[in-house]
């Protein structure tokens, strides 16, 4: 009895080790395509038009309030505990944390941005409406560990109010944004030895990039928008009417976007709503965005939630559709 008692201890000493490596393993992998420094902490790139909170900053780092212009600044992540009790802790307390976040560079904020990614391809998150600093910092880091990304993780964050009543304010502060980011990318493009950007927008984000991809292409023509990668614009909040003609627009280069729609959006219904019926992008069929020269990836078989605003952060096989977006550009 003794000795089969033991052998059982054993057997779950084992399991127990091998769910803890898997777990440090997926952890150091992830860590690695964060890391900065020799500590290895995950970090996330951050280059943001909201007002700073603090000197130096302190949570929730950034406001909701339009900052002076743009600022850059590095965010070091909490990573979740990829231990088999931390999965179980997860589930109460949370996945991913912003823990700190360092200087704030005020001074040629997109040169330093792309001097931070010089060598390496970039990951640009660019969030919707809605949205805290800390928690599309999350989605940052949600969607990188996600797919498994391997260079410079980062975040261009504009000025969302965070509130459920604040639709019109934060549509105005994303297009406030549009000179902001269009200054990052052609600090990027201009910078020698750098790798390429793949922007991954969702909501009303993916007006703010559209809009700036289109002024970017006219101020710094084709040598600029060779640097870009993929563009995921997922369940993009932009007017049909708009997101054709900014398509148009674009030319060749739309064949660089992916599309992630769904036409059992509530989220977007509802913005359809309040700007008076229009059917918004992220709502349409595939055959009218496919006939634009997008590729257009249909997540309504996957929504079945409430809202299914989000399936890209929370649904693998939507996160699936980045990962080859990256892969094929």
């Amino acid at each position: 009895m003794t000795a089969r008692l033991l052998d059982v201890t054993r057997r779950a000493a084992v399991l127990a080790a091998a769910l803890a490596l898997s777990g440090c393993m997926a952890s150091e992998a992830f860590t690695g395509s964060l890391a900065e420094g020799s500590s290895r902490a995950p970090t996330v790139l951050v280059a943001t038009t909201r007002q700073q909170a603090g000197e130096p900053p302190e949570r929730p780092f950034f406001t909701g309030k339009r900052g002076t212009g743009l600022v850059y600044a590095e965010a070091t992540m909490s990573p979740p505990d990829r231990s088999l009790t931390g999965r179980v802790a997860s589930v109460v307390t949370g996945d991913w944390a912003v823990a700190s976040v360092g200087k704030v560079e005020r001074d040629s904020p997109a040169e330093a941005f792309a001097q931070a990614t010089l060598g390496r391809d970039v990951l640009l998150y660019v969030h919707g409406y809605r949205e805290s600093f800390e928690s599309a910092a999350i989605s940052a880091a949600q969607l990188s560990d996600g797919i498994k990304f391997r260079g410079a993780t980062a975040l261009f964050t504009w000025p969302s109010a965070a509130s459920t009543f604040s639709y019109v304010a934060d549509r105005e502060s994303a297009m406030w944004s549009r000179d902001a980011m269009e200054d990052l990318l052609t600090a990027i493009a201009k910078t020698p030895s750098g790798g390429r950007v793949h922007i991954i927008a969702h909501s009303m984000g993916t007006l703010l990039t559209l809009e700036t991809l289109r002024m970017l292409r006219g101020s710094a023509g084709e040598e600029a928008m060779s640097r870009i990668g993929a563009v995921v614009l997922a369940a993009p909040d932009i007017d049909i009417d708009l997101f054709t003609r900014g398509v148009e627009r674009l030319g060749s280069d739309a064949r660089k976007i992916t599309v992630i729609s769904s036409t059992n959006d509530r989220a977007l219904a509802v913005s359809s709503r309040l700007a008076g019926g229009v059917l918004r992008a992220g709502a349409a069929d595939r055959e009218r965005l496919e006939a634009l020269g997008v590729r257009v990836a249909d997540a309504s078989e996957f929504g079945s939630g409430l809202i299914n605003h989000d399936l890209f952060l929370s649904n693998v096989e939507v996160q699936q559709v980045v990962r080859r977006a990256l892969d094929r550009s």
